[in-house]
């Protein structure tokens, strides 16, 4: 006959018993406030988002210039040779009394030095450029990292070009026998962005009627 367990058994048993009991509560309860604060959270979070991306928009297309949404008119288009990507990029579009003033397209550089790099590309509705900026990358610490506005005025170098200023053979970097300095060290990196800001000035000729194009609002 096995010998009954004894007190001391037993009160250790159940405070072992008792601390899981607690232990799971409190990872419920914790989960459950989690998701309450995420939950509140989330119209600020909304709302830091979008005054983020209105700033950046506003550094290449002046908030002088429209009087429309310009986060919310937007309109998605494809062209992976023009565009960098295969699927849908996303164009803002500025216009002011209802009539177009720029966009600013979302593309994609593939042929960076360590991967692709997006970017914004700012144009007024003549076909000049208005800005470019960096939107995310992961170029070498130090040298192409050069790109980012933060780090140096390499990427402004696009102001006020268009497909007539330069030529189509001036889009290359110097290295290349074109009118756009390369980074010092990096070349890979100014070459990739040079060509995919050309492409889509290309994509924006090619598609102005489409990039601003709204449908016609029908009554019942």
């Amino acid at each position: 006959m096995e010998p009954e367990p004894s007190m001391k058994s037993l009160r250790l048993n159940n405070n072992i018993l008792s601390a899981g009991w607690m232990l799971a509560i409190t990872a419920l309860l914790g989960t459950a406030l989690m998701v309450v604060v995420n939950w509140h959270s989330q119209p600020y979070i909304k709302v830091n988002e979008r005054q983020v991306l209105l700033k950046t928009l506003n550094t290449l297309i002046p908030a002088s210039m429209y009087d429309n949404d310009i986060v919310n008119d937007t309109v998605l288009l494809q062209d992976m040779d023009l565009l960098g990507s295969e699927n849908d990029s996303l164009i803002y579009r500025a216009r002011k009394n209802n009539n177009p003033v720029a966009a600013v397209m979302t593309i994609i550089a593939p042929d960076g030095y360590t991967g692709p790099i997006a970017l914004l590309v700012g144009v007024n509705y003549a076909g000049t450029i208005q800005g470019v900026r960096v939107v995310k990358h992961r170029e070498t610490p130090g040298l192409g990292d050069a790109i980012d506005i933060e780090r140096g005025d390499w990427i402004l170098s696009f102001n006020g070009k268009s497909l007539s200023n330069p030529q189509a053979t001036g889009w290359k970097v110097k290295r290349d026998g074109g009118e756009f300095d390369q980074l010092t060290g990096a070349t890979i990196t100014p070459r990739a962005i040079v060509q995919s800001v050309h492409k889509a000035l290309r994509f924006y000729r090619q598609h102005r009627s489409e990039i601003f194009y709204i449908e016609p609002t029908t009554t019942e």
